[in-house]
């Protein structure tokens, strides 16, 4: 007899870092707090890809996804969930988005010591910011292969 599927829910979050700032996002949703680029992985779309689309959606800057931090699934009765928490640098100097619009309000680029004078949303943020200023163990990005790739050594 065939099982029901799990339903699970897959995002893709993004801890972008040029120098000694990082990118933070001004929500629209979630009361308007500031968080990562971050959102859903849509049907037939990678998790690297979700996470590239997000920042330049919410954010308005290019970025090259340079490593994973974590890879997260949090199983639970009704489905469960997963996230991928990326590290990434900007392509370019595009500034940040300024003019609000369905995405976000805005983006910013701040330091550590800034961080106090946002409204996050959750401990989350300042917890992931310190963790790549410290030097905390990232990934090569192609740790997520899609199913059926061949295994190979890097070199």
């Amino acid at each position: 007899m065939a099982r029901e599927p799990i339903p699970t829910w897959c995002f893709a979050l993004v801890v972008v870092r040029k120098g000694e700032r990082f990118l933070l996002v001004h929500e629209r949703k979630h009361g308007q707090l500031w968080y990562l680029p971050a959102g859903r992985v849509e049907p037939g779309e990678s998790f690297h890809d979700a996470a590239v689309r997000e920042t330049l959606e919410e954010a308005g800057i290019p970025i090259r996804v340079t490593g994973v931090i974590r890879v997260e699934h949090s199983p639970s009765p009704a489905g469960a969930r997963m996230r991928v928490i990326f590290l990434a640098e900007p392509t370019d100097n595009t500034p940040p988005k300024s003019i609000p619009d369905e995405e976000s309000l805005e983006a910013a680029w701040v330091s550590l010591t800034e961080l106090a004078n946002y409204d996050l949303r959750g401990d989350e943020v300042q917890e992931l910011f310190e963790f790549v200023s410290r030097g905390g163990p990232v990934f090569p990005a192609s740790v997520l292969q899609s199913e059926g790739q061949p295994y190979q050594v890097e070199e």
